[in-house]
């Protein structure tokens, strides 16, 4: 849209559903929310993170993932996103301790990266990825072997999405494949699809891409950006007989989508994008690629976390956005940009609830008890495993024009 803003009124904050209080069955998660936004910082409990950081100095290196809470945002040496985070965790070698302010898998991926002489900690187990569980080892194993009974596995290779287990990696770097982020999805793809004949844009072909474990961000960039058609691609239900596929579907199929997906970024819908759309003169529509296909469509534009804040953050003063994404990182770039118009994409709205069980007790917890000689929640991921999975990491570091983004 070319509407001229500048001038434009500012627009009353969409209102939001009480966290906790409302169901949107419309929604891929179809239930409420998980429970009201975080109580504000307790002074004391942020006298005591900055005493025990202090304290331990170099010896301890927080990471803070940009779906984190202000409160432990502000006690992290670096933000951004999992695998920038993993990355970073593995460039300071001289860290003893990395204390991972994310969700399980994240806090793998660093283990992964970093050295035996490093302890990965999660200062709370319980923080978890419902788009990650959505595929458990058990469950892609036994889809490989239906995909070779059907007589497709040998023209299939796995891509992963960074947002999967360690086994799930692992599982695809023994099967030759390769991991992504929401950055360079496209040119994993692409590479994916060289190993098994090239894509066939003309619709030719039989080479065939399982994409775990979202299946919107595989359906995304296949159709909008590899020029796919939506006919290509199929998705595997885990919880049905062969996938609820017919052995014709997996022949014809070019795009395998596994059943997962973003429990947040699955809540924003179409009805979201035209009601802002009607309600916001000259508003631009920015959302993640784990959104629905028919929403992705909708938006101005579309990238990954980094992307979000970097568009946001050279967009001219008076702009309005509404973006869709996690509402924590939503709240920080509206008290960032306060030159610019930003509000949520969706009325009813969740943060990312796994994400929010990092919260300051649990940090503090996990950094004074560094501080006493105790390490708690040390993430360690088996030998084995590590090194299938970093064979399936190191395969995307060498796709040309990886960065550290998501």
């Amino acid at each position: 849209m070319t509407t001229d803003t500048a001038s434009a009124p500012a627009p009353a904050p969409l209102p939001l559903l009480v966290l906790g209080q409302g169901t949107d069955l419309h929604t891929e998660r179809g239930v409420e929310c998980p429970g009201d936004l975080p109580a504000a910082s307790d002074p004391d409990l942020v006298e005591r993170a900055r005493a025990a950081k202090a304290a331990l100095g170099d010896r301890v290196f927080v990471l803070g993932h940009h779906y984190q809470r202000d409160e432990v945002i502000e006690f992290a040496d670096v933000t951004g996103d999992s695998f920038k985070l993993a990355r970073e965790a593995a460039a300071r070698p001289d860290a003893p301790y990395i204390v991972f302010c994310g969700v399980h898998f994240m806090a793998e991926s660093a283990d992964i990266l970093t050295s035996d002489e490093q302890t990965v900690i999660l200062p709370d187990l319980a923080a978890g990825c419902s788009m990650a569980d959505m595929a458990a080892i058990a469950q892609v194993e036994d889809c490989w072997e239906q995909l070779t009974a059907a007589g497709v596995a040998e023209q299939t290779i796995p891509v992963t999405y960074m947002n999967s287990a360690a086994a799930i990696k692992a599982f695809t770097g023994r099967h030759g494949g390769t991991i992504c982020t929401s950055s360079n999805a496209r040119t994993a793809l692409d590479w994916a699809f060289e190993q098994v004949g090239g894509v066939g844009l003309d619709g030719t072909g039989t080479g065939k891409v399982l994409f775990l474990p979202d299946q919107h961000l595989g359906r995304n960039t296949a159709v909008r950006e590899l020029g796919l058609s939506l006919d290509d691609c199929v998705v595997w239900d885990p919880h049905r007989p062969n996938g609820g596929l017919t052995r014709e579907q997996l022949e014809n199929a070019r795009m395998i989508l596994w059943r997962g997906h973003c429990s947040v970024h699955g809540r924003f819908s179409v009805d979201a994008v035209e009601a802002a759309r009607r309600e916001i003169p000259g508003v631009k529509v920015i959302v993640h690629p784990e959104c629905q296909y028919e929403v992705v469509e909708r938006a101005d534009e579309v990238g990954s976390t980094e992307k979000i804040i970097q568009t946001i953050a050279a967009a001219p003063a008076g702009t309005s956005w509404v973006v869709g994404t996690e509402l924590n990182l939503v709240r920080r770039l509206a008290q960032q940009f306060p030159e610019q118009r930003i509000a949520f994409l969706e009325k009813n709205v969740c943060y990312c609830s796994t994400m929010n069980r990092i919260d300051l007790p649990h940090l503090v917890w996990a950094l004074e008890s560094l501080v006493e000689g105790r390490v708690v929640n040390p993430i360690r991921v088996d030998p084995t495993v590590a090194a299938e999975a970093r064979a399936a990491l190191d395969r995307m570091l060498a796709l040309p024009g990886t960065t550290h983004k998501d």
